[in-house]
């Protein structure tokens, strides 16, 4: 099976849903890695860094 980002993004999206909901003090930290994560694989996909 081939994992692309369009498998990980909604798990990473269930995975971070779930985890506001258990602390919703993780919201900011969670939004922020999420969007670092999608920015690094998207300039990724254009500029293939690795």
């Amino acid at each position: 099976m081939v994992v692309t980002t369009a498998h990980i993004a909604p798990l990473v999206a269930l995975i971070a849903g779930i985890l506001i909901l258990i602390a919703p003090r993780l919201l900011n930290y969670v939004v922020a890695i999420y969007l670092i994560v999608v920015g690094v694989l998207g300039l990724n996909a254009l500029y293939h860094f690795w």
